[in-house]
């Protein structure tokens, strides 16, 4: 039965501790807490929560962590085997780990001869009985240990019999997971398998894997370990970690899954991968890869107007698998390589009824190819996009008419800068002036035209600019290049990105500002009348 049980794989997320360790990455201690919460919901079977002998944040956590309802992960403590083999009683970091009060303990222990020569000045035989011992006094308190054999593919490399007595030792101080390292991530996939064979053929403990991402190639290593028979799996969502990174789990889980037919010892729901690392990206206040495989922005999306046609028909022929599966979807972008079957495609994704009129979308890709010839870029602004459809159609037609503006800016001898905006705004038929300050330009014109629209438009109050973007379009006509402004804004329940292109910043700003507004009123206006219909 224990041999059958072996056989699923086990997830281990260490997001909340090797994590960490990624370059500009920082969580509270309530960041931590709400992802070991998504985690557990997703199924991951071990939440490493950090270290708590290193630092307070980690100390809190563990603390804390007992306040979480979770369903079936584990959370687990980790640090280091003792510093000296005849002190293994009074080791401050074993006892910080005990303190931690978690049921799961990893520690880590050196396996690499380099390692445990040049930097703990021990023997063979004495970094032996330190793992051995560690391992041991703790498992004597009835905790489960993981042990994480630190460098074991580059000791393994360098002396296989070395690196096999540390896991030796720590099978008989009574852990039942040994998880080979690869800690410099430099290694090969096909050596991680040769390797990873040999101990799983050797021990009858679980064997794991724990990889980094130096040379690129994180999720093939640990591929390749679980198929040479390792079932503990190592990672962390989105692959943050030191350096390079960790193993990516929002790769790995759905390859294991939906291309290697792996048994997980929990039930997966792969319908919340995408949206589980997408919250983590945003507790962690990171960009998210957009090309990330399976969960990024551009996963399953397409451009080629050729590849529209086909994914139109079967959509097979350009994705490997239904976005669906993992909590994503199919996007069509619009943009100079559009075809007529991006324009109706993207139509159908908003909504917009071409009745097919077929010039009418052959104008509109005549447009749209102009438009990004002059430097739009509509793949990252659907709401200037769609009023450009519904405008082509007749539905749409400005709610406002800026007659003038203004805008300046003020320095002083100190240093203070403040701006200023003036605008001049006719809503049907009826004229508004008005004036607001700003920390900027940009920010002064956004409050003059929010101040001015609010009197005639009281649903724009909620609408906030939530980020701006400028990009430089022709770098080597100096300052009087083009600039591309994209503006994202949202009313607190929904999101939407709009464009404008100029020589001139605050014009490119004034443009995606006007669209903005123009979009939210659009759609509040279609609301209203859906209403009126269902009402009837």
């Amino acid at each position: 039965m224990m041999k059958e049980f072996l056989k699923k794989i086990e997830l281990f997320d260490t997001t909340l501790r090797d994590g960490t360790q990624g370059e500009g990455v920082t969580l509270s201690v309530d960041d931590k807490l709400r992802i070991a919460e998504k985690l557990d919901d997703f199924g991951i079977n071990i939440l490493e929560g950090g270290w708590p002998g290193s630092n307070p944040r980690d100390q809190e956590f563990f603390q804390r962590c007992h306040e979480l309802k979770l369903k079936q992960a584990k959370i687990c403590s980790f640090g280091s085997t003792a510093r000296w083999p005849n002190k293994i009683e009074s080791d401050p970091n074993l006892n910080a780990l005990l303190q931690a009060e978690t049921s799961v303990i990893t520690i880590f222990g050196k396996s690499w001869q380099l390692h445990s020569e040049k930097g703990l000045g021990l023997e063979e035989d004495e970094n032996a009985e330190l793992i051995e011992k560690s391992v041991a006094f703790l498992v004597k308190e009835g905790k489960r240990v993981i042990f994480d054999a630190e460098h074991f593919y580059d000791g393994y490399k360098t002396s296989s019999s070395f690196a096999l007595k540390m896991l030796e030792a720590a099978e008989k101080g009574g852990a039942d997971t040994l998880v080979l390292c690869d800690t410099n991530g430099g290694s090969l996939p096909e050596f991680i398998q040769e390797a990873t064979r040999a101990v799983v053929q050797k021990f009858e403990s679980r064997i794991g894997v724990h990889v980094h991402n130096d040379g690129g190639l994180a999720t093939a290593n640990t591929l390749a370990a679980v198929m040479a028979g390792a079932t503990h799996v190592q990672g962390t969502i989105n692959g943050v970690g030191e350096r390079c990174g960790n193993a990516n789990l929002g790769t790995i889980i759905p390859n294991l899954i939906l291309k290697m037919n792996q048994q997980m010892q929990s039930k997966i729901d792969l319908k919340k991968l995408t949206p589980l690392t997408h919250f983590v990206y945003e507790l962690m206040n990171l960009h998210p890869d957009d090309q990330a495989p399976y969960v990024g922005k551009s996963a399953f999306a397409h451009k080629g107007g050729i590849h529209v046609s086909a994914v139109m028909k079967d959509s097979r022929m350009y994705e490997h698998i239904d976005p669906k599966k993992v909590g994503s979807y199919q996007r069509v972008l619009v943009s100079d390589l559009s075809g007529q079957s991006n324009i109706r495609f993207k139509a159908d994704e908003l909504n917009v009824e071409l009745n097919g009129d077929k010039q009418l979308t052959k104008d509109l890709v005549n447009q749209i190819k102009s438009l990004e010839h002059e430097g739009y870029q509509f793949e990252s602004a659907e709401a200037s996009f769609e009023l450009i459809l519904q405008k082509r159609k007749g539905a749409y037609k400005p709610f406002f008419e800026v007659l003038e503006s203004r805008v300046n800016v003020h320095y002083d001898k100190q240093g203070n800068s403040s701006a200023d905006a003036m605008l001049k705004v006719k809503v049907d038929g009826e004229i508004e002036h008005t004036a607001a300050d700003g920390n900027g330009p940009v920010n002064a014109l956004n409050n003059a035209i929010k101040k001015a629209l609010v009197r005639f438009f009281p649903e724009l109050e909620q609408v906030k600019l939530t980020d701006y973007k400028v990009r430089v379009l022709n770098e080597q006509d100096g300052t009087s290049a083009k600039v591309r402004v994209l503006i994202e804004s949202s009313d607190g329940n929904e999101s939407w990105s709009t464009i404008g292109v100029s020589e001139n910043i605050i014009e490119a700003s004034w443009e995606a500002l006007g669209d903005s507004f123009n979009y939210r009123l659009f759609k509040i206006q279609n609301s209203k009348k859906e209403l009126s219909l269902i009402d009837v």
